[in-house]
């Protein structure tokens, strides 16, 4: 049984000089362990009840339905789950950024351990956006040079993990050397600005993506990556995402 334990410290003496100055001169802590076997508050759960059964028929509103389970360690390279992410957060993102400055979103990247649970087959409900993300990570676009773009692909391939990204098409040859990078569908135009969303957190150096900076513009979507999952849920009544050859290591 987990116990959550409370510290109450009472100051027993105080010793007041003659210059006015206060000095701590003993303490006495206690524990109090709280368990479900305390006895209750009916007048605190008579407060509280209204709102538990709104909150949870809330999360547990049914949004869409999941064909079978996914786990972000179902793939190398990619993931049914990590594509789905990216893909909601290109899809739901990229018209706001466009009404907002006119600029057309290119790429999505998030990162594999922003994907806290997996979603298994069945009914998928709010509560399954929360298990998935339950940060408060928002997506924000960030404007950056072909070369920097070169540079992302240099972290994905030396990190090794599948972090979600959308909008690219990345293949190594079996030498862990590029033969083809792609933005869609194109080769990187170094000279050439990107529009690359991603979340607030791995702008701000989370996972070492220390390239994101390189850029001193930034466009919040206000718009939180959890949130973006709910109304993706929302849209599609059935969720089948899919391995695919976004990014692909070729075995000869």
């Amino acid at each position: 049984m987990m116990y959550k334990c409370v510290q109450i410290i009472g100051i027993l003496s105080l010793f007041l000089s003659c210059d006015n100055s206060k000095q701590l001169v003993n303490t006495k802590g206690e524990n109090i362990s709280i368990s479900k076997e305390m006895p209750s508050d009916k007048a605190i759960e008579a407060v509280i009840d209204p709102y538990k059964i709104n909150l949870d028929k809330s999360m547990n509103e049914v949004l869409s339905y999941a064909v079978d389970t996914y786990s972000k360690n179902d793939g190398d390279y990619n993931t049914a789950i990590g594509n789905l992410m990216a893909d909601a957060v290109f899809e739901l993102s990229a018209p706001i950024l466009k009404s907002r400055t006119g600029y057309d979103l290119d790429i999505v990247l998030l990162n594999h351990g922003g994907i806290r649970s997996i979603l298994p087959k069945g009914e998928v409900t709010t509560k399954s956006a929360y298990s998935l993300m339950p940060f408060e990570n928002s997506v924000v676009v960030v404007p950056l040079k072909g070369s920097v773009i070169m540079e992302m692909t240099t972290y994905l391939k030396e990190f090794n993990k599948a972090h979600p990204i959308s909008g690219l098409e990345l293949v190594l040859n079996a030498g862990n050397n590029y033969r083809k990078i792609l933005v869609g569908g194109n080769p990187v135009d170094l000279e050439k600005t990107y529009y690359v969303a991603t979340n607030d957190y791995l702008y701000n150096g989370g996972d070492r993506m220390d390239f994101l900076k390189k850029s001193d513009t930034l466009y919040d979507m206000n718009y939180k990556i959890r949130n973006v999952l709910i109304d993706y849920f929302t849209k599609y009544d059935t969720l089948n995402p899919k391995k695919d050859l976004r990014f692909i290591k070729l075995e000869n």
